[in-house]
């Protein structure tokens, strides 16, 4: 049954509920029950490094509309901005957390607009992956000043190259690196990169995109002097697409009055009308965020950023041993790789298809992801969003049988 039958149900239902039962409770009931008495499609398991998969309850969350300056809604954003402070460990006194529509990428390009003057700006950008260079895209959009220092997409932003450059040009204003660059799955050293940006320009802006990484990666905002933060909320916190967020300083947001070059990406506008009113300036997104009020709470049942981590190591340990075990080689040493996604080279065997062996996962509900790699042929798998090592172990026996179809001995032989 859809889940658009489900809710017209659900409604038809109301006058009916009990008045001790709460109307989103009893609708969340009977969507279950009829959802397992119908048969449906199995849902498809997403290895991807977003959209990701959620937990049912976090989409039964959606199952009601709220106005946007309802009561009920503006407390739910209240909670939102608060859990953010606590998972980020940071004072209320000295940061705040922003909420805005729109993807990650919408989010990043906000603090940009609002963080960055109209003049006397250097942004300098550490590279090594596809969402630093989007980075100096934005920049370059934006006709912001900006020197990207690129890095191999296999290795770590290297420390003594940061230092070298800071030492040779102090004009920088602005200094911005993503934590886990999905591009390959490697970690960068954010705390480290961080220290030799207070040391060489001490009034420098330091932005760490944690886009993929923020809630299962741990990030100390104090030892990383780092000013602003971006995430969205359909990754390791497990909500469901519709919005970004940032947790910056509040004197590095004061700051920022006028600068925007943006009506909807103005990041101190948006605050400031938070903090007035808790309301958005403009339509929020309701649903998402009433979904990721819910996945904070299982966030936070599940043991928080130790716990959301745990699950994602076993994972990810499930998945490389699985993989060695079936022949393929990884495209990271296990020095720089981390737990989030994990990208392989392609088999070297002539039945070989990236679009043929990804169709025939995709058939047995198993999605995987292409790679984005600059030089080398690559396919990514993730192990984040509401997965188990259960469900990486069906996964892996899936292409087994899927390397066999096309003819592949397994293991492979590369």
């Amino acid at each position: 049954m859809s889940l658009r039958l489900c809710v017209r149900l659900a409604r038809r239902s109301v006058p009916l509920l009990r008045p001790q039962v709460g109307i989103s409770e009893e609708m969340g009931r009977l969507c279950r029950s009829l959802s397992t008495s119908h048969s449906h499609k199995a849902e498809k398991k997403l290895f991807t490094p977003g959209p990701l998969g959620t937990s049912l309850t976090v989409r039964q969350a959606m199952l009601q509309d709220l106005g946007s300056r309802d009561v009920n809604f503006i407390n739910v954003i209240k909670k939102i901005r608060a859990d953010l402070l606590n998972i980020a460990e940071v004072s209320p006194s000295e940061f705040t957390s922003v909420l805005l529509q729109g993807s990650g990428t919408f989010a990043v390009e906000s603090i940009f607009q609002t963080t960055v003057p109209h003049t006397g700006a250097k942004v300098l950008i550490l590279e090594n992956g596809v969402y630093g260079r989007r980075m100096k895209t934005i920049c370059d959009t934006l006709a912001i000043p900006a020197h990207m220092e690129s890095f191999p997409e296999d290795s770590r932003v290297d420390l003594g190259r940061v230092e070298s450059v800071l030492k040779g040009d102090i004009s920088f204003t602005h200094v911005a690196i993503v934590q886990c660059e999905t591009t390959s799955g490697l970690f960068n050293d954010v705390e480290s990169v961080g220290k030799l940006v207070k040391k060489y320009v001490p009034s420098c802006t330091y932005f760490v995109d944690a886009m993929s990484s923020f809630g299962a990666v741990p990030v100390d905002f104090s030892t990383g002097n780092i000013d602003v933060l971006v995430s969205s909320a359909n990754k390791c916190l497990q909500g469901v697409p519709g919005f970004g967020f940032a947790v910056i300083r509040k004197d590095t947001l004061s700051r920022c009055k006028g600068n925007s070059r943006s009506l909807s990406l103005d990041l101190y506008d948006q605050c400031d009308a938070l903090d007035k009113t808790s309301q958005f300036r403009f339509t929020p997104a309701t649903h998402t965020m009433l979904a990721f009020s819910q996945a904070l709470d299982e966030f936070r049942q599940e043991g928080g950023v130790h716990g959301r981590r745990q699950r994602y190591t076993e994972n990810c340990r499930v998945l490389r041993e699985g993989m060695t075990r079936l022949g393929f080689r990884p495209y990271l040493k296990d020095d720089v790789a981390g737990y989030i996604i994990t990208s392989y080279f392609y088999p070297q065997h002539p039945n070989f298809s990236f679009p043929e062996f990804y169709r025939r996962l995709n058939d047995k509900d198993d999605v995987i992801y292409p790679g984005k790699l600059l030089k080398a042929d690559c396919f990514r798998i993730g192990t984040i969003g509401h997965l188990f090592p259960e469900d990486v172990e069906r996964l892996l026996r899936n292409i087994e049988v899927v390397c066999r179809d096309m003819g592949m001995q397994v293991p492979l032989e590369n």
